[in-house]
């Protein structure tokens, strides 16, 4: 008993910095893994990988001014990841280019900007720090923040939900019966470029997406229901955090590719184990035709 308290829980009952990243993470995951789902669902979880990587250029903007600081980084985050979503959407809807070709431009322009902005006065380390996240470092300030972009998306969900699940399934009725469609797209994009802003602060630019997408996808291998798989998202999406924090803390491990690699981890077995995934289905399968 003695060792699965050392192993489990002393590290959080321990450490402030523990306590701090294990809130940090989890309030996190709470607003960022249903907005993963619908990602998922709406086919467009590679356009989330592509506005985590633009949110750069505002955050290096940040730094450039004011350093390592939550509130400038995070602004400038924000103003840059809704200018390039709004580009992105406004491009692929009145040109001829398709919005995950129009993403991936705005996207790779941005990352090349913001690694050039941060070399420019930060040194490597730096540059680490704002790549990777630092979620042993978040302090009361950045979970304010974190908690209140949980607090917004899931109140935004609760309001928009029935126009967002209509979205995913058929967009063009959703447009055709409500004046919904347009608006609830880039409120949908507003979510999630705010919880990957949040992210930012614990993980990164190029993590942060990691823990909006993995866990909605491992979700996907346990429920067909979009409630459900949102609620099982974010439940998976806590283990990970938790397991990612202990495996940091117990072998030395960064603690950003720990939480994603856990995320990972719960990912593949879903794949194996889910009502839905592979090994289930090749046994029913197996038992049709055998019956």
């Amino acid at each position: 008993m003695n060792s699965l308290y050392a192993f489990f829980i002393a590290p959080f009952a321990d450490f402030a910095f523990m306590q701090r990243a294990l809130a940090g993470s989890l309030m996190l995951s709470l607003g960022a893994c249903p907005v993963g789902v619908f990602l998922m669902l709406r086919r467009m979880s590679l356009s989330g990988d592509a506005m985590a990587h633009a949110i750069l250029p505002g955050a290096a903007a940040g730094f450039l001014f004011y350093g390592l600081e939550i509130l400038p980084m995070t602004i400038g985050g924000l103003i840059a990841g809704v200018i390039v979503a709004l580009g992105a959407g406004a491009v692929s809807r009145f040109s001829i280019q398709r919005e995950d070709a129009s993403m991936a431009a705005f996207y790779l322009i941005s990352l090349a900007i913001g690694v050039l902005m941060v070399s420019i006065r930060g040194s490597s380390i730096d540059l680490m720090h704002v790549l990777f996240g630092t979620v042993l470092a978040l302090n009361n300030e950045a979970l304010v923040l974190i908690g209140g972009i949980a607090v917004v998306t899931l109140v935004a969900l609760f309001v928009f939900w029935r126009a967002l699940v209509a979205e995913c399934l058929d967009p063009l009725f959703l447009r055709s019966v409500s004046r919904l469609g347009s608006p609830v797209h880039f409120i949908f994009l507003g979510l999630v470029v705010l919880n990957l802003v949040g992210g930012f602060q614990a993980l990164g630019t190029l993590l942060s997406v990691g823990l909006m997408i993995l866990p909605a996808a491992a979700a996907r291998f346990w429920s067909q229901r979009v409630g459900p798989m949102c609620v099982l998202a974010v439940a998976i999406g806590f283990a990970s955090c938790a397991a990612g924090l202990l495996l940091s803390y117990h072998a030395a491990l960064p603690s950003g590719p720990a939480i994603i690699l856990s995320a990972g981890a719960a990912y593949i077995a879903s794949i194996l184990a889910g009502p839905r995934g592979v090994l289930r289905s090749r046994l029913v399968h197996h038992r049709h035709r055998t019956a």
